[in-house]
């Protein structure tokens, strides 16, 4: 955003001796300076029996600025009301919105300095034009002229303060809006998210069931392997020692199968028993920790 403040700093003086005003500039722009040295010096020669001739002059500089200011204000606001909703997610400018925010506070506190400076001014000027016996210098027609001027500055720039307050709060009703489109957008997301999660969920225990019969089932087997799985290892260890088959005699049994008894039943039983008992002798470190932890 492209911006450019001026500034109308102005001292004057009034040599009752000589009958002279004395206007100093400060640091004017090129532009304002031309355009009030052009008209202080087109002024109309009657008016300097009021000494308080320049302010008109200057003022109408003033005043010009503070309309451009305050119109330039507006036009920015307006162009943020007719700009239409965009499809999808808002993106609202924020910093655009805050900058012109801020030039709209700078221009209400220039204008609330000048309507002072003019009511100040109106004020001397009464007291100067105030009827004496013994003033020489003041024209009755041409002070009620300057003062007339006067009066219609104070009223216009008065009247640029109440655009200029206009324009604030036309700004903040669009940066509320913004805020509140943002949060009804965010809000609908939120929900859209709700209803994933939910339906996640549900699928979750869904699973956790389908998991739950699959253990189960997986257990069965388990304990069925385990039982046929030490006579099994067993038989194979000595399944050469105690059986003997010729083509005499046909099958033999060693008088020594007992110890297969001996051994695959106890060993039986005991592997059943680690099993059952082998998450309690060795529990999972991950089921210790808190429910709340991270």
């Amino acid at each position: 955003m492209d911006y450019e403040w001026d500034k109308i700093n102005v001292f004057t003086r009034w040599v009752a001796s000589t009958k002279q005003t004395i206007v100093i500039i400060f640091d004017p722009k090129p532009s304002i300076q031309e355009g009030l040295v052009k008209s202080l010096l087109s002024f109309d020669s009657n008016t300097l029996d009021d000494i308080y001739w320049p302010y008109p002059i200057i003022l109408d500089s003033v005043a010009n600025l503070e309309e451009i200011a305050v119109w330039g204000i507006r036009n920015q606001v307006r162009d943020i009301e007719t700009k239409g909703m965009p499809e999808g997610a808002p993106k609202p400018e924020y910093r655009k919105l805050h900058d012109i925010s801020r030039h709209a506070i700078h221009v209400s506190e220039t204008l609330d300095v000048a309507v002072q400076t003019v009511e100040a001014i109106q004020k001397h000027h009464i007291n100067l034009i105030m009827p004496r016996t013994d003033d020489q210098y003041q024209d009755p027609l041409v002070s009620e002229g300057i003062r007339a001027r006067l009066e219609f500055y104070q009223g216009f720039i008065s009247n640029l303060r109440h655009r200029s307050t206009s324009n604030e709060k036309r700004l903040q009703n669009e940066i509320q809006l913004a805020f509140n489109t943002v949060a009804q957008h965010n809000a609908a997301t939120s929900v859209d998210i709700g209803r994933v999660a939910l339906y996640n969920a549900e699928t979750s225990v869904k699973i956790g069931r389908a998991a739950k019969i699959d253990s189960s089932a997986m257990k069965t087997i388990a304990f069925v392997t385990l039982i046929f799985l030490p006579p099994t290892y067993i038989s194979s260890v000595f399944s050469m020692s105690f059986f003997q088959c010729g083509n005499d005699n046909g099958w033999g049994l060693s008088n020594k199968f007992w110890i297969y008894w001996v051994f695959a039943i106890p060993t039986t039983i005991a592997t059943v028993i680690v099993w059952q008992y082998w998450h309690n002798l060795f529990p999972d470190p991950e089921s210790n920790k808190p429910k709340n932890a991270v």
